[in-house]
C-alpha cells in the first residue's frame, strides 16, 4: 500500500515491506478493532438479544442498531482508557485472539463465558484443553484471528506530539462515552427489560466478557488463596456407634462427572445404560438437582453445609468442607482424583491421583480411564482399619470427547461420534458416544460394589454415587455444560444418584436394623438435591456436630429409631 506522506528524495527507495505498511493514528486503529469485534465476535450476543423480536419490526432494527453502537462504543472506550501508543498493538493482538476463541465456543456449544466458566478454563488440564483443539476451531481462529493479526502487523502507528496525542485520546474517550450513553438512553426501556429477563446477556459481549470474567475468576481464586479456609464443625465428635464397632467401616463416595439423569438407565430411560447396576441391590434416586452446572461450582457446593438452598459462593470457597468435619471427628479421609482436582474441598487432607504407575495400561495421552480409581481397592480393603471415608473423583462423561472416556469394549451403541468437534457428528452419534461412556461408568460403579461385597465378611461398607452436574447434547442448540444456574436447562442440572450398603453397615453405623434401605427408597420417590449429601454422609458416618441438619439427612429416621432404642434400654 502506498505511503501516506511524501517521501524525501534523499532517502533510499522503499522496501517491499514499507510499500505494504499502513500508517494510522492510534485512535483509528482502536475504533477499527472495536468495529471488527462487533461484527465478527458478537453474533451470539445479537442473536440472544433479538430472538424475541420479529426481524421486520422497526423496534427490532432500532434495538439492534443501538446495541451495535453500544458494543462498538463500549469496546472503543475501554481501549481508549487502557491502550497507549506502545501497548496498543500487543493489547489488540491479544484481545483479537481472545475474541476469536470466545466467539467460537458460544456459537458452537451455546456456553456462556461468565466468571464460573472462566474459572473452569483456568483450571483446565492440558489433556482436557487439547480435546477442544479441533479443525473447526483452527479454521475459525485462522479467519477471525490470523487474518486481522496479519493486517495489524502491517500497521504503523503515527507519531504525534504529546499535546496532539492527548487531545485525540480525550476526543475519542468523550465520543465513545457519548455514544455509549446515547445508545443506552435510546433503548433504555427495552434494554432494562432485556437485562432483567436475560441476565447472562452481558457475558456474551465479546471480548469484554472474557476480560471481566477472567478478572473476576482470578480475583476469587486470589481471595481463596490468601489464607487458610475457615474451620467449620469444630464440635465434631464420633457418635455412640463408634464404641460398639468391632470391624472396620468404609464409606466410598464416588463423585461422577457430567452424567445426566435423562440418560441414566436406572431412571427408566428407553435405553439401558446401567445394565450392571440394575442387577445389584442399589437404591436409585431419579430426581436429584445439582448445585451448579459446572465442576468448579458443584464440587465445593456438594461438600458444603449450606448447598444451593442458601448459596453463598464466597462462604463456600472460604470455609472447610465435609471432609474436614469428618476428619475432625476421627474419620480417616482420602481423596483420589481422575479429574481436575478437588477444588479445595480436600485441602490439607491425604490425596492422590490416578496415573500410569497406579493404573498401568489404563492411561494414555495424559488421561486415565476411571477403572484406575479402583486399581488398589482390594488391597486397601484387606488392610483397612477404623472408620474411613474414601472419595473417588471420576472423569466420567466429560465432553466433548465422550469417545475417549471408555475402552472399545464398551462402544456398544453405534454409530458413535469419534470426533472431538461435536458439530461434525449427528445427534444420534453424539448420544451414542455419551451413552457408551455411561455404560462404562455403570461398569466402574458395579465393579466397586462387587469388591466391597467381596470384603463384607470383615468390612462394613457403603457406596454413594452422585454426578456433579449434567450435560446438554444438542437440545435447544446447546452442547456441553456450564450455563449460569438461573438459565441452565434441566439436562445440565438433573443428575444421577444412588446408594448401596453392605449387610452389616446399619449395625456399624448405629442405625435401626432393616430401616435404611426402605427409608432411602421412600425418599427416592420425591425430589432431592446435592444439599442432602453433606448431612447424609455425616449421618452414615455417625459424626455428631451442630452443623448436621436431620431434615437433610436421608438416614435420619433410622438413626432416630436406633437412638430411641438405646435410650429405652438405658
Amino acid at each position: 500500500m502506498p505511503p501516506t506522506s511524501r517521501r524525501p528524495p534523499d532517502l533510499p527507495a522503499e522496501t517491499p515491506a514499507e510499500r505494504w505498511t499502513l500508517e494510522l493514528g492510534a485512535e483509528s486503529v482502536l475504533v477499527g478493532a472495536s468495529l471488527f469485534w462487533a461484527l465478527s465476535a458478537n453474533r451470539a450476543f445479537f442473536s440472544a438479544a433479538l430472538q424475541d423480536l420479529a426481524p421486520g419490526l422497526a423496534a427490532a432494527w432500532t434495538l439492534g442498531a443501538a446495541l451495535f453502537l453500544g458494543v462498538l462504543a463500549l469496546h472503543t472506550l475501554l481501549l481508549a482508557l487502557l491502550a497507549t501508543r506502545w501497548t496498543a498493538k500487543p493489547l489488540l493482538a491479544a484481545l483479537t485472539v481472545v475474541a476469536a476463541a470466545a466467539s467460537y465456543f458460544p456459537q458452537t456449544y451455546g456456553v456462556v463465558l461468565d466468571p464460573s466458566m472462566l474459572r473452569n478454563v483456568l483450571h483446565t488440564q492440558a489433556a482436557e484443553a487439547g480435546e477442544l483443539l479441533t479443525p473447526d476451531l483452527a479454521l475459525h481462529m485462522a479467519l477471525y484471528a490470523g487474518a486481522p493479526l496479519l493486517l495489524l502487523w502491517r500497521v504503523r502507528l503515527r507519531r504525534r506530539t504529546w499535546p496532539r496525542a492527548l487531545a485525540a485520546r480525550a476526543g475519542l474517550i468523550a465520543a465513545s462515552l457519548a455514544v455509549t450513553v446515547g445508545a443506552v438512553l435510546a433503548i433504555y426501556q427495552p434494554l432494562a427489560s432485556l437485562m432483567r429477563t436475560h441476565k447472562t446477556l452481558r457475558y456474551l459481549v465479546t471480548p469484554a466478557n472474557v476480560v471481566w470474567s477472567l478478572a473476576s475468576a482470578a480475583a476469587a481464586d486470589a481471595r481463596g488463596a490468601a489464607g487458610p479456609r475457615e474451620p467449620i464443625g469444630l464440635d465434631a465428635v464420633p457418635g455412640p456407634s463408634w464404641a460398639a464397632r468391632r470391624r472396620p467401616m468404609v464409606v466410598l463416595l464416588v463423585v461422577g462427572e457430567t452424567a445426566r439423569a435423562a440418560n441414566w438407565g436406572l431412571n427408566g430411560t428407553p435405553r439401558q445404560t446401567t445394565p450392571q447396576l440394575a442387577q445389584l441391590p442399589v437404591v436409585n434416586f431419579p430426581e436429584v438437582q445439582a448445585c451448579g452446572s459446572d465442576t468448579e461450582t458443584s464440587v465445593p457446593c456438594l461438600f458444603a453445609p449450606v448447598g444451593r438452598r442458601d448459596y453463598d459462593e464466597a462462604r463456600i470457597r472460604g470455609q472447610q468442607s465435609l471432609l474436614h468435619v469428618a476428619a475432625r471427628a476421627g474419620v480417616a479421609v482420602h481423596w483420589r482424583d481422575n479429574q481436575t482436582g478437588c477444588k479445595g474441598v480436600c485441602d490439607g487432607l491425604p490425596a492422590d491421583r490416578v496415573d500410569a504407575r497406579l493404573a498401568p495400561g489404563l492411561c494414555d495421552e495424559g488421561r486415565c480411564l476411571d477403572e484406575g480409581l479402583l486399581a488398589d481397592l482390594d488391597a486397601r480393603l484387606t488392610k483397612v482399619s477404623g472408620t474411613q471415608l474414601w472419595v473417588l473423583h471420576m472423569l466420567g462423561n466429560h465432553g466433548p470427547a465422550y469417545h475417549r472416556r471408555y475402552p472399545r469394549a464398551f462402544a456398544r451403541f453405534q454409530p458413535e461420534c469419534r470426533d472431538d468437534g461435536l458439530r461434525r457428528c449427528t445427534p444420534e452419534e453424539i448420544a451414542n458416544a455419551y451413552d457408551n461412556a455411561l455404560l462404562y461408568t455403570d461398569h466402574v460403579l458395579a465393579s466397586a460394589i462387587r469388591r466391597l461385597q467381596a470384603h463384607a465378611d470383615r468390612v462394613d461398607s457403603a457406596l454413594v454415587y452422585v454426578s456433579d452436574h449434567g450435560e446438554s447434547l444438542g437440545e435447544h442448540g446447546l452442547f456441553l455444560h456450564g450455563l449460569p444456574y438461573a438459565i441452565a436447562p434441566a439436562e445440565q442440572l438433573q443428575v444421577p444418584m444412588l446408594a448401596w450398603t453392605s449387610a452389616g453397615f446399619e449395625r456399624a453405623a448405629g442405625l435401626d436394623a432393616g430401616c435404611l434401605r426402605p427409608a432411602l427408597q421412600r425418599q427416592a420417590a420425591g425430589p432431592l438435591a446435592h444439599d442432602h449429601l453433606f448431612h447424609t454422609l455425616l449421618g452414615l458416618l455417625d459424626v455428631r456436630t451442630a452443623l448436621h441438619d436431620p431434615a437433610w439427612d436421608l438416614s435420619a429416621s433410622c438413626r432416630a429409631a436406633a437412638d430411641g432404642a438405646v435410650a429405652a434400654a438405658r
